[in-house]
């Protein structure tokens, strides 16, 4: 009984070790590490927006034609 007590006890405490640990090993980006992340996300939305302009774009013709302009 007395190790499956302290087992369960040992989870929070390991949990919080290895986050104390991956904090410790984190770094701030630089200039150039934050640039070329900023790019790619920004890219990453136009991306999606214009796949999502083409299908709203396809999309209200064929509702249309389906539903018939009630």
């Amino acid at each position: 009984m007395s190790d499956q007590l302290k087992e369960f006890a040992d989870i929070p405490r390991d949990f919080v070790k290895d986050g104390t640990q991956f904090l410790h090993r984190c770094t701030k980006p630089d200039k150039r590490e934050f640039l070329k992340i900023s790019q790619a996300v920004g890219v990453g939305f136009v991306v999606m927006g214009t796949i999502g302009y083409f299908v709203k774009l396809i999309h209200i013709p064929v509702n249309n034609i389906l539903v018939g302009g009630a």
